[in-house]
């Protein structure tokens, strides 16, 4: 009798995993909830469709799609730490108030950015007129040697709780709040930032910053624009790339 029933506890047990990874959501998919909530996807885990490289018209050559994920790769003649000018933008709509939600996973040594309210200035690179939030291998990066400059930092402005953040060849997730100029960055479900724009605290920290003198920054960054991601001559992967507007 015990026997029996600890068979069938087992055979229960194994009947639950295999349901939960049968309905286990998808990469790159919104969930009947997500829907209700006014959750869009940016990238559908096939192609391209809705980006294009920072102040050009096409895709970059150095990304491509991988295992599900938009990957920026380290191209011929790019030299590592400076890209190849292939930042990208979700260039189908600018955004103002917003919770944006992406997956990111480093390669050793790797730096990238997410960015939001960008604009486009000719000639230069998406970091002149946006805030950065960091994607970086905090252990190897090169870039690591300053608390504002790891993963999940306003970079270069504020710290995040580096404990929060997995380690290359590991996937994270960064969720991006911003309403009437009040943001909030998690990672891996732990808040690690909280500041506002176009406020004597915002003005302190740029000046306080590399930024200080860009003329993007100098000029205000805008109240609200496209959503971009970086390409600093690392591999980066990037899926699950979703937003609502508040």
């Amino acid at each position: 009798m015990i026997i029996n029933i600890l068979i069938k506890r087992v055979l229960l047990f194994c009947l639950l995993i295999v349901n939960l990874t049968t309905f286990a959501q998808e990469n790159n998919s919104l969930s009947l909830t997500e829907e209700n909530q006014g959750w869009t996807l940016l990238f559908n885990g096939k192609d391209f469709n809705g980006w294009r490289q920072c102040n050009g018209t096409e895709m970059p050559a150095n990304w491509e799609i991988e295992d599900e994920a938009m990957k920026v790769f380290l191209g011929s003649g790019i030299v590592p730490g400076e890209g190849a000018g292939g930042d990208i933008l979700f260039f189908e709509k600018k955004y103002k108030d917003f919770e944006l939600t992406i997956d990111w996973k480093a390669s050793r040594s790797a730096n990238s950015g997410i960015f939001y309210y960008v604009r486009e200035i000719p000639g230069n690179g998406i970091y002149n007129a946006a805030p950065e939030i960091q994607v970086l291998d905090n252990q190897d990066a090169i870039d690591n040697k300053i608390s504002t400059h790891l993963a999940g930092s306003l970079y270069d402005m504020l710290p995040a709780d580096s404990e929060t953040i997995n380690p290359a060849g590991q996937w994270n997730t960064c969720l991006i709040k911003v309403n009437e100029g009040n943001v909030q960055v998690s990672m891996n479900g732990t808040q690690v930032l909280s500041y506002s724009h176009w406020t004597a605290e915002w003005d302190s920290l740029v000046q306080n910053s590399k930024f200080k003198d860009f003329k993007g920054f100098k000029d205000g960054i805008s109240r609200e624009g496209y959503i971009g991601l970086q390409d600093h001559g690392y591999p980066v992967w990037f899926k699950n790339i979703k937003i609502r507007e508040l």
